[in-house]
């Protein structure tokens, strides 16, 4: 199950990747309505999001969500999401996988692929083709 669900992280982090890396950094600032995070605020949200889940809620660390403000240049935030990444599969690799690690690193990941999924929308709005998903 561990092999499994290292190969589903790589390919989230891979995909979570060329995702952000498809859009140009002069439109990180773009928002699909006023309601909504700018692209950049998104992303940011994927990678504290993983680290915060790894430590919250899959290693039981009490802890606050208190997110960093998001980088200032897409080679930043492209480098957090991957160190954010980095994170979570060190985790992993170092579980027992009891039923529930499994349970919530399958959360992890769902979390991601709803903000992901919203952050494909955002390429879309401006005229730019997702990268290919791949499994």
């Amino acid at each position: 199950m561990k092999e499994k669900l290292l190969t589903i992280l790589e390919n989230s982090r891979n995909y979570t990747l060329a995702v952000a890396n498809a859009m140009p950094e002069a439109k990180f600032s773009f928002k699909l309505v006023n309601e909504s995070w700018e692209f950049g605020d998104l992303l940011n949200h994927i990678a504290y999001g993983i680290e915060w889940w790894d430590a919250h809620i899959i290693r039981k660390i009490e802890t606050e969500w208190n997110p960093p403000m998001t980088p200032k240049t897409k080679d930043e935030l492209l480098k957090y999401i991957d160190k954010s990444f980095g994170i979570l599969k060190d985790t992993l690799q170092k579980s027992e996988m009891t039923d529930e690690d499994i349970l919530a690193f399958n959360s992890a990941f769902d979390h991601i692929t709803h903000h992901r999924g919203q952050a494909v929308l955002f390429l879309r709005q401006n005229n730019i083709t997702p990268p290919e998903y791949a499994y």
